[in-house]
This record gives C-alpha cells, structure tokens and sequence, in this order.
C-alpha cells in the first residue's frame, strides 16, 4: 500500500531513540523527509546520518518557548515544506504521589505538557489543508500506570487538548490524533521494568496481561504512526490509537 508519504515533509521531536527514532525511520524508509530533534546536537546528527540523506538533525528542547518556530523553520530550509509534526517527549521521571517533587512536576510539565501544547499551536498556525499533527502519548490516558504518576496526571490533559484542537482544525483540513503506546520494547520500558527487584519476573507478569503476550517491537509502532501521519490516513482525526497489543480493557 503506498501511504503518499514521498517528498512530505515532517518534523519528529525526541527522535534520538525509541518511539519517536521509531516513527522517523518508518516514514524515510516510505520516502518522507524528516526533521529529527534531540536534546544534544551531536546525538541528533547522528540519528539523522543513521536514517540517511531524507533526514536533518536539530538540537532542540521542547520546553524551551522559541522551538517550535526553529523546528518548522528548519524544515522548510532543508526541505521546502512543512506536512506535519510528531510530538513525542522522554517520559517523566517515574514515582508514586509521595515520591515526586514539585520541581519534577514543574519540569515535567514544562517539557511533556507545555512544550507539546506550544509545538502544536505553532505547527496549527503553519499547515495548511492535508496537514497533521501526532502526539505519543501513553495508556496511561484511559488507565493510570502504577509508579507513573506525573505521566498519569499530565497525559490525559493532552490528549483532551489534541482532541479539543482536533475540533477546531477539522474545517480547515489539518488533522490531529494521538498514539497510546503500552509496553513497547524500548530503552524507556526497559529501564522501567529495571526499577524492580526482578526485572525478568516483572516483564514475564506485564507480558501475562497483554493478549498478545508480548511487548511490541519499536516498529510495530513506527509503522503505526507512518500510517495515521501520512494522506493514507485523511479522514482520521481526534481519535487515540492504542498501540499495545491489546492491553487495555474495554473497547
């Protein structure tokens, strides 16, 4: 199936590794051209050369209010164009209600809740009609992750906010949705189940609750955004994909 992803142009934040890195080599193997983000700029560049010539590396830090305005700047300096944008953030740190601080919260909230907010208003402003705006987000927006509380808190409010900005981007053809991922098997998941005192034990349990009985491989994801980001895609929009082999309960 040819998504129409050749010569679109995007930008894919926190793409260094895991799920974003995931969703960026997707969409250059399918021929979009993309701008991938990270923290430190050697890192970034070096994403980017490891996906090839359709890729630029920027150093950028999403809770810092004048990136979202350097990001589509520089896509459409390398590339001529600007289709659309992946928010994705490295999780907060992990924790139970008595166990986070307010400076975690603060920054927590800076970076995955604020930061994306600015990103997507500032993407909204650029795109015009066939554009999309995607959020990685978690499970944990239907169902609270235990020892995950800063993400349980501020992940729900995305998603309320992709969906309230879904609404009024629909009239003018600019799509929004989100990507509910659950035990992907990533550097982040694993060093999650580390935390405990069996992390074999503790992977051999969460497998036990997916229906599919196994984590998911970073491009079973990737693929999964590549498809909701690219034309293939176009009459979807405000909705929230799980992306976790059937772990969650309920439709």
């Amino acid at each position: 199936m040819d998504l129409g992803l050749k010569d679109r142009v995007y930008v894919v934040t926190g793409a260094t590794r895991g799920l974003g890195n995931a969703a960026a080599r997707e969409l250059t193997a399918d021929g979009a051209k993309v701008i991938v983000t990270g923290r430190d700029e050697k890192t970034a560049g070096d994403a980017a050369s490891a996906l090839g010539p359709n890729a630029v590396g920027v150093a950028a830090d999403n809770s810092a209010p004048g990136t979202p305005e350097r990001l589509i700047a520089a896509a459409r300096e390398h590339f001529g164009a600007f289709d659309g944008i992946l928010i994705s953030v490295g999780g907060p740190p992990p924790g139970f209600v008595a166990d986070n601080t307010d400076q975690q919260w603060t920054a927590a909230f800076e970076s995955v809740f604020l930061g994306a907010v600015r990103l997507a208003r500032a993407a909204a402003a650029e795109l015009g009609e066939g554009g999309v705006i995607g959020f990685v987000l978690s499970g944990s927006v239907h169902e609270p992750i235990p020892g995950l509380t800063i993400s349980n808190g501020l992940r729900p409010g995305l998603a309320g906010f992709a969906k309230s900005l879904a609404d009024e981007l629909g009239p003018r053809g600019i799509r929004v949705l989100g990507l509910l991922p659950a035990r992907i098997d990533t550097d982040r998941v694993r060093e999650l189940d580390g935390l405990s005192a069996d992390p074999e034990a503790t992977r051999a349990a969460n497998e036990s609750r997916i229906p599919l009985r196994r984590y998911g491989a970073p491009e079973e994801f990737g693929r999964t955004a590549a498809f909701l980001l690219s034309p293939a895609a176009s009459y979807l929009t405000g909705i929230m994909v799980p992306v976790d082999g059937g772990m969650r309960s309920g439709f």
